[in-house]
């Protein structure tokens, strides 16, 4: 993580809300916004997988009671970087995400962090994102850059964070983001 000072268990960086994006339909990306708002333990309000229980089709199909540990989709505005550089043009809410960040390295962080949104909203970090094959039907190529593998042969996925929202209110581009670390021992994220 960049720019980090932590006072007891709180690390304050100069991180902030880029873009946030929201799609009432079940399609591969979401359209920005001008602002969402985040409902306590279901997501965001006006998205497809706003919910108690698992809303991707996937995990409906395998077990539709299972808990929505994806509410909230987080991505590094710093990973578009990346696929800009690779050649792909990916804008904020195009790999789905709701919440575009910068200046957080969401990806580092352990299970568990919760990140404040602006001045209410609150989430908790459950874990990676698994990129899934319609990454390739939105751009042909693109998964390779979403999950690779590391040097030792580990999958290494970039796609994302997921997590659950511990307190709503209302996310706008521009908002600060504040971290909250869980105590240690900290644990990796892992997919969810």
């Amino acid at each position: 993580m960049t720019d980090q000072t932590v006072i007891h268990r709180t690390a304050t960086m100069t991180a902030t809300v880029t873009a946030v994006s929201r799609n009432a339909e079940h399609s591969f990306s979401k359209p920005n916004a001008p602002a969402i708002r985040l409902l306590a333990g279901l997501g965001v309000e006006g998205d497809t997988h706003l919910g108690v229980t698992v809303q991707h089709r996937s995990r409906v199909a395998a077990d539709p009671t299972q808990p929505n540990l994806r509410q909230v989709h987080l991505m590094h505005a710093e990973f578009h970087d990346e696929l800009r550089e690779a050649g792909y043009e990916v804008a904020a809410g195009a790999l789905g995400e709701n919440v575009t960040t910068r200046g957080l390295d969401l990806l580092g962080l352990p299970r568990g962090t919760r990140l404040r949104l602006g001045a209410e909203a609150e989430v908790e970090i459950t874990g990676l994102r698994n990129p899934c094959p319609q990454i390739n039907d939105f751009r042909p190529g693109l998964l390779k850059l979403c999950a690779g593998r590391d040097a030792d042969g580990n999958v290494v996925r970039k796609a994302g964070i997921m997590g659950v929202v511990l307190r709503g209110g209302e996310v706008r581009p521009g908002d600060p983001i504040t971290v909250e670390l869980p105590d240690e021992p900290h644990q990796p994220l892992e997919r969810v």
